[in-house]
């Protein structure tokens, strides 16, 4: 399977862009203070991702993994807080939240398999 067909990787993606379309808006304050962290969490879910996917041993590919749920955690974080300074509305801040769920369940589950076949 090739990277791009990858269902979490595709989800990740597709949210960071939706996250960067609404940060983008942002006055200049609210872009370099939240903005910046909350593109630079969700871009590295996907980032992290494509890293893991592309390592040999799969203790690594296992590692970046890790390093992107922690990232999909950190991005939960800077949402709830845009949401809480009213940059956020409630209906885009509940929309992502539910795709961040959906990401950390696929992610959870392709964690869980890594590993467990003959040609990793």
């Amino acid at each position: 399977m090739k990277l791009e067909e990858f269902r979490v990787y595709q989800i990740s993606i597709d949210l960071g862009d939706d996250v960067w379309d609404v940060v983008i808006k942002w006055d200049f304050f609210a872009k370099d203070t939240i903005g910046k962290q909350l593109v630079r969490a969700i871009d590295s879910v996907a980032a992290n991702l494509s890293e893991g996917y592309g390592r040999y041993h799969y203790k690594e590919a296992k590692n970046f993994n890790y390093y992107s749920r922690g990232s999909l955690y950190e991005t939960k974080t800077w949402l709830t807080k845009a949401k809480n300074r009213k940059l956020l509305n409630e209906e885009i801040f509940n929309q992502m939240m539910i795709t961040i769920d959906d990401i950390s369940v696929k992610l959870n589950n392709y964690i869980k398999s890594i590993g467990k076949t003959k040609n990793q």
